[in-house]
């Protein structure tokens, strides 16, 4: 590859229960592709019913990469991720393959497809600490308000309860005098190193919504309760990132005795679909998507061949 050139890359994205996985398979199967999963939460091991990981089956012998690399008492780092994703993306076209980075993630796909240089500022305990106490005891809400005063485009792209990412925005404030929206922005305008064209799967909301109670459903008759039982004999109940994935932090609630059964379910399908309607959000966002629906698959491959 010589300097100029870019790496193709195709990506699937998309809410969860909208076929991405699917579709990523049997593009694959048709151009000669493997694929990169961008899950923040297939990455982890013991997690595999909650997590929808694709099942050998459902590979169909399409080879699949960052899945299970991670074990569920450690916190994987969206850097650490993006490293081993950009390893993964060069590894399958060094072999003449085409590279396919599938999933629902937005932070992990965008980061990965433009080539954001992650600020690069080191933790500070101590500022790290006050932020942690801050959260304890004024609320995960007092500390988002601060973010969106002082970073609003940081605050915009996360959850109000993700603590973690709020305080680490914060974090890099006030050590640098520099938002982390400004910081990614240089890193945008870095050289792209990936010619890519980016799918995402549209599904009119009313029946997204269905397939993901029904897909709760399913995950309960495959055992989903039983994976979280031991899960959490194995590792405790642990404040970790892959315990706050959903499914796992409502069964913590529940085998901790805070939920009803029934509570735990309905729970699960609601914040199913509300992460559903924030994915829907994020990839509204951009500019470059080319829409499609998870049997698209001519479409797709048509598009792939002329990138080619």
């Amino acid at each position: 590859m010589n300097v100029e050139e870019k790496i193709p890359l195709v990506i699937v994205a998309g809410p969860t229960a909208s076929g991405k996985t699917a579709l990523a398979i049997e593009i694959a199967k048709k151009t000669g592709g493997e694929v990169i999963s961008a899950d923040s939460m297939q990455i982890y091991r013991d997690m595999t019913i909650g997590t929808a990981k694709p099942t050998a089956e459902e590979m169909q012998g399409v080879v699949h990469h960052l899945i299970d690399i991670a074990s569920p008492d450690e916190n994987f780092s969206l850097g650490k991720y993006a490293d081993l994703a950009h390893k993964a993306i060069k590894d399958v076209y060094s072999r003449g393959k085409l590279p396919i980075l599938c999933g629902g993630t937005g932070l992990y796909i965008d980061t990965v497809a433009d080539n954001i240089e992650l600020a690069d500022v080191p933790a500070d305990p101590n500022l790290r600490k006050n932020l942690t106490r801050r959260a304890e005891e004024e609320g995960a809400e007092s500390l988002y308000r601060e973010l969106q005063k002082i970073d609003p485009a940081s605050a915009a792209k996360l959850h109000i309860n993700d603590t973690k990412r709020v305080i680490r925005a914060l974090e890099i404030y006030y050590l640098t005098g520099e938002t982390k929206t400004r910081g990614d922005e240089k890193s945008k305008k870095q050289k792209k190193i990936y010619n890519y064209l980016y799918f995402t799967i549209e599904t009119e909301r009313k029946i997204l919504y269905n397939r993901i109670n029904m897909r709760v459903d399913k995950m309960i008759d495959e055992g989903l309760f039983e994976e979280g039982r031991n899960l959490f004999e194995k590792y405790g109940f642990l404040d970790t990132t892959a315990m706050q994935g959903i499914a796992y932090r409502e069964m913590r609630m529940y085998y901790r005795g805070f939920l009803s059964y029934n509570e735990t379910v309905n729970l699960i399908k609601r914040n199913s679909r509300r992460l559903a309607k924030r994915q829907i959000t994020w990839f509204g966002k951009r500019d470059d998507l080319i829409k499609v629906s998870a049997d698209d698959i001519e479409k797709c491959v048509n598009l792939i061949e002329k990138m080619l």
